[in-house]
């Protein structure tokens, strides 16, 4: 007989739910507005990126803080701290007079976020016990699949009714309430271990080894050259410091915040190759797709926002299946179909044309959403395959840490090489054009420069969705590590 649960659960379960609400909103929202910010900071997109790369880094570099602090401090106060924190960070943003300080905001956020979200699977957890957990995701899980869709629109809503601070500033409301639904609903989760202790060391060559790596493939977008100095010793510096930390986790074993050990599991190798290369394919899109249905098809920042709905409706579609069919199947057959299905959902954007027709673009979009919506949650469910209970939560801390890491460097990667690309060609136009290598009348010189620059823009983009339909195959190679149950029960 199916446990129900109990109506005073739920009502937890919700206050919970709710509280995640403002940073999974968010980090949808700030994707439609990066021409906004380059506009009105008077930058560049390969600058304005970092507000969208910091916030998924210190995402990551909060994760194993947030196990800590459960550790050693009661839930229900951690939770509070991370909704104060992301509340505090959202003010500093919607003031932030320059990018520089909107980037330092942004991290705030991210590391409030990183908080928060961890918290809203193990207090679910804490709250209804894990026999059903399944039911009580199939309830309160809506909100966490529909925020990737509705999240873009109320975001070009917002901008275009009043401007890109409101995005977060409507952040504060929402924690206030949060906070009150907390104080008022949620009981006391007692600290599990108070001696706990954390690997701040194995933390901090993470975080320089991964900051370091990005910024390196960023500032190539800057110089557009791959042999700058500044590039290679940042690029050095990064590869010093995963290995710094190889050597680091070694010594300390089990007490590393991401042990060797689990490496040992070839399902955990499979699901972490798999999320980190998933950044460039799932989070790379996210930041592109916006920003090339304004800049290369002309939509207003809420047409844009709304262009992405049925890539969203096809997410939607899938989510509700993945569980069900990774369950039955195992992740092997359900990650190697989903990224086919993103590649073919993906690749025809490389020949799209400022004028194909939008319905022919929703449709591609629907059943790219359909692939993308079945990558993340059965790489994740086979890291544990194999493990004994103890090494779970260092599982999880690890695949969190991979999965934001390589958001954030898939952003970075997507962003270097489209700004990469129409930077190098824009100068080869400029320099045929000042030596006149095009025979072009006067009177038509305008247009004629107008019509090369935007087909320039259209091929950057391009480039863009290529390397992002490649990824998408070069998932397939780690998916051979998953689980196949299905040759299991032969």
């Amino acid at each position: 007989m199916k446990t129900k649960i109990s109506k005073s659960t739920m009502t937890i379960a919700w206050v919970v739910v709710f509280g995640a609400m403002a940073p999974l909103l968010d980090s949808t929202m700030i994707n439609i507005a990066i021409n906004d910010l380059v506009n009105s900071f008077d930058t560049n997109v390969t600058t304005v990126q970092w507000a969208v790369t910091g916030y998924l880094l210190a995402t990551g570099v909060a994760v194993p803080f947030s196990s800590w602090l459960l550790d050693k401090f009661d839930g229900k106060a951690v939770f509070m701290a991370g909704e104060v924190l992301f509340g505090l960070g959202s003010i500093f943003a919607a003031l932030a007079p320059s990018i520089q300080l909107l980037i330092l905001a942004r991290l705030i956020q991210g590391f409030a976020g990183g908080l928060i979200m961890p918290l809203l699977t193990t207090l679910l957890v804490q709250t209804a016990g894990a026999a059903v957990m399944g039911q009580m995701m199939a309830t309160v899980g809506l909100p966490m699949i529909l925020g990737p869709l509705v999240g873009p629109v109320i975001g070009g809503i917002i901008i275009k009714v009043t401007s890109w601070h409101w995005i977060f500033w409507i952040n504060v409301p929402i924690v206030i309430l949060s906070l009150v639904l907390i104080v008022w609903k949620m009981p006391h989760y007692p600290a599990q271990n108070r001696q706990a202790k954390m690997d701040f060391i194995g933390i901090l060559l993470l975080i320089v080894a991964s900051s370091a790596i990005i910024y390196s493939l960023v500032n190539i977008a800057h110089t557009t050259s791959f042999d700058n100095q500044t590039s290679l010793e940042m690029l050095a510096l990064g590869i010093a410091a995963l290995i710094g930390y190889v050597g680091w986790a070694a010594w300390k074993k089990g007490r590393a915040v991401v042990p060797l050990q689990l490496f040992a599991f070839k399902s955990f190798i499979g699901s972490g190759l798999g999320l980190f290369v998933a950044g460039t394919v799932l989070n790379g899109a996210m930041l592109l797709l916006p920003l090339y249905f304004q800049n290369v098809r002309g939509m207003s920042v809420v047409m844009a926002a709304l262009a992405l709905v049925p890539q969203g409706l096809g997410m939607l579609v899938s989510r509700t299946l993945t569980g069900k069919l990774t369950d039955q199947i195992g992740a092997k057959y359900v990650v190697l179909v989903s990224v086919i299905i993103t590649c073919i959902g993906t690749l025809p954007f490389y020949w799209f044309g400022q004028h194909t027709a939008y319905w022919i673009m929703g449709v591609v979009l629907f059943i790219r959403g359909i692939g993308a919506g079945g990558i993340l949650m059965p790489l994740m469910a086979d890291a544990y395959t194999g493990m004994q209970p103890k090494q779970v939560p260092a599982a999880t801390i690890g695949t969190r840490i991979i999965q934001n890491i390589g958001s954030a460097f898939g952003s970075a990667l997507i962003t270097t090489i489209v700004t990469q690309y129409l930077t190098h060609q824009v100068a080869i136009f400029k320099q045929h054009l000042n030596s006149g290598a095009y025979h072009v009348n006067a009177t038509h010189l305008q247009a004629f420069t107008a019509t090369h620059l935007a087909a320039i823009r259209l091929a950057g983009y391009q480039q863009g969705f290529l390397v992002i339909a490649v990824a998408a195959l070069v998932i397939i190679l780690p998916t051979l590590l998953l689980t196949n149950k299905l040759r299991t029960e032969k």
